[in-house]
């Protein structure tokens, strides 16, 4: 993993996506919207503030990918990054969620 300004940036390859979760972090628990997706983690925009800090186990259900475990790797802005902690279980759901219900999402406003 590598960094850029002191944030932490994933190596591999991230789609775009549109999925709601529930994010819990110890005693915490917040909606979010998943905007981008990787093989190693994902970044939310998050409903409401948390106290997080990076290295934080984190807990994220979504109906789509089922329920997922990692660590807190960045917070910034309402934005939350994650990083999965890896097992077989975790790596099948992701693999799934590419293979059947994964489309490319386009941003709707334009800069």
């Amino acid at each position: 993993m590598t960094t850029i300004k002191d944030m932490p940036v994933r190596a591999s390859n991230r789609s775009s996506v549109r999925l709601f979760a529930t994010v819990k972090i110890m005693h915490q628990s917040t909606r979010a919207r998943v905007v981008d997706l990787s093989p190693s983690g994902m970044a939310f925009d998050i409903e409401k503030p948390l106290q997080v800090m990076p290295g934080q186990l984190v807990t994220v259900e979504s109906e789509e990918l089922g329920r997922l475990s990692g660590t807190v790797r960045w917070y910034s802005n309402g934005r939350l990054g994650i990083q999965y902690k890896l097992s077989t279980n975790a790596l099948a759901q992701i693999t799934s969620y590419f293979r059947f219900f994964h489309e490319e999402v386009r941003p709707v406003l334009r800069r």
